[in-house]
C-alpha cells in the first residue's frame, strides 16, 4: 500500500482505494459514492427520485435517506412520476404511518405536486431528462482542478440557482438552490470528485461519452 500523502478531501479506505472524504468507513456509501454518485443521468424516474429524495434530505443527512431508499421506491412507485402525481390524501394518510421512510407531511405533499408538475415538463419538454440537461453548467464555469477548498465552496452555483427558481416558477417545492446543486452532482450534471478520487476519472469518461438528451 501506497504511504504517499494524500491532499485534503482524499481517504484511502481498507481496500487500497482512494476516495473522496464523505463517504467515511461506511459500506453502502461507499458503494454509493463508487458506482452512482456523478455517473450521467437520462432515466426519467431515476432523475424524478433523486430529486424528490434531495427534498426529503432537508434537514437530515443523505446516509440516512439512502438506508431508505429501497422503502422510498416502494411507498412512492418506484418513483414512476405519472402514477406519483395520481396519489391523493388517502395516499399521504398511508405514507404519513410508514414507518420506512421519513414521515413529513409537507415533503410527502411536496413529492405528490412535484410528480403533476414533472409530467408538465415531460409535455413541455418531451422529457425531465432533456429539461435537466438544459442547465448542466458550461466547462468554463467549473473550477480548473477540484480540490477540497474548491469543493467547499461548491454548495451553489448560479446553474443550480436559475434551476432553482426555474422549477419553483413551475410550482415545484423543496427545490432551493442547494438541494437542486446536490441534485446535479449526483446526476453526473458536474463531476464533482476531487482531483485524486479514483472515481474521477471513470465519472469523466462516463461523462465525455454520455449523448446529451435533447
Amino acid at each position: 500500500m501506497s504511504t504517499q500523502r494524500l491532499a485534503r478531501g482524499l481517504k484511502r479506505g481498507e481496500d487500497a482505494v482512494v476516495r473522496c472524504w464523505w463517504p467515511g468507513q461506511h459500506d453502502d456509501y461507499r458503494r454509493y459514492h463508487d458506482s452512482e454518485w456523478g455517473l450521467p443521468v437520462d432515466d426519467d424516474h431515476r432523475l424524478f427520485e433523486k430529486i424528490c429524495l434531495e427534498g426529503f434530505q432537508a434537514g437530515l443527512s443523505w446516509l440516512t435517506i439512502l438506508r431508505k431508499r429501497e422503502n422510498f421506491r416502494a411507498a412512492f412507485a418506484d418513483f414512476d412520476f405519472e402514477r406519483v402525481a395520481r396519489f391523493n390524501q388517502r395516499s399521504v394518510t398511508r405514507l404519513l404511518s410508514d414507518a420506512g421512510i421519513v414521515r413529513h407531511r409537507g415533503k410527502i405533499e411536496s413529492a405528490i405536486q412535484n410528480a403533476q408538475r414533472a409530467c408538465d415538463l415531460v409535455d413541455e419538454c418531451g422529457s425531465l431528462a432533456a429539461y435537466f440537461w438544459r442547465h448542466e453548467p458550461a466547462p468554463s464555469t467549473r473550477p480548473r482542478r477540484l480540490t477540497h477548498a474548491a469543493a467547499m465552496k461548491l454548495t451553489t452555483t448560479p446553474e443550480s440557482t436559475a434551476l432553482s427558481r426555474d422549477l419553483k416558477r413551475r410550482g415545484w417545492t423543496f427545490v432551493g438552490p442547494t438541494t437542486v446543486y446536490a441534485f446535479m452532482q449526483a446526476m453526473g450534471l458536474v463531476n464533482d470528485h476531487l482531483e485524486g478520487c479514483a472515481a474521477r476519472a471513470t465519472v469523466e469518461r462516463s461523462r465525455k461519452a454520455f449523448r446529451r438528451p435533447t
